[in-house]
């Protein structure tokens, strides 16, 4: 099957929102409780409008079909959806900040494919064309796995609290360039 990377608009927002909750409830279910992925879908996974308005997300087709998607940010946020209050989305600096990789998902029928590589070799690369040299993310448990393959380093884990008895655990990783991706 024949993939293709472009960068998502707002028209695309409904589309990404049913594919994020797709896969983290079918991908997140062998690492995560329901209670935990239905938490999550409400706090700290979901669709950061802000990525896409700063032209920093991307979908991956195959064809038609949304696939995936992921991104990266020049902002503070490390991860959640536009409902997390706690945001901020003031402007790092390359030369002394990382930038965030942010909100991968994959379709769980188009998993396991290389995707998820082919679409953050593509983000670092374009972090790296912004001037940054540096990357980190706050990974969930399915994908510590894939982060692991490509070179971050995993930080100490700490539970995100989701909801007044729900916490999801996320695990801080990072990664140095040394030359573009």
């Amino acid at each position: 099957m024949q993939y293709s990377i472009q960068l998502a608009t707002e028209k695309n927002a409904g589309d990404i929102t049913r594919l994020i909750q797709l896969s983290a409830r079918q991908l997140g279910r062998s690492d995560y409780s329901s209670a935990q992925i239905e938490a999550a879908l409400s706090s700290a996974w979901g669709l950061d409008t802000q990525l896409i308005s700063d032209k920093t997300y991307y979908l991956i087709m195959a064809g038609r079909t949304l696939a995936g998607c992921g991104g990266w940010s020049f902002r503070k946020t490390l991860f959640g959806s536009d409902s997390r209050g706690d945001r901020d989305s003031s402007q790092l600096d390359p030369a002394v900040d990382a930038a965030k990789i942010r909100a991968f998902f994959i379709h769980p029928d188009h998993a396991r494919q290389g995707l998820g590589t082919q679409l953050l070799i593509h983000c670092e690369r374009q972090a790296w064309d912004f001037g940054f040299t540096r990357l980190e993310l706050g990974a969930t448990l399915p994908g510590v796995r894939l982060y692991s393959t490509l070179g971050y380093v995993a930080g100490e884990p700490y539970d995100f609290p989701t909801g007044p008895d729900s916490s999801l655990t996320i695990i801080p990783m990072s990664k140095a360039l040394q030359c573009r991706p």
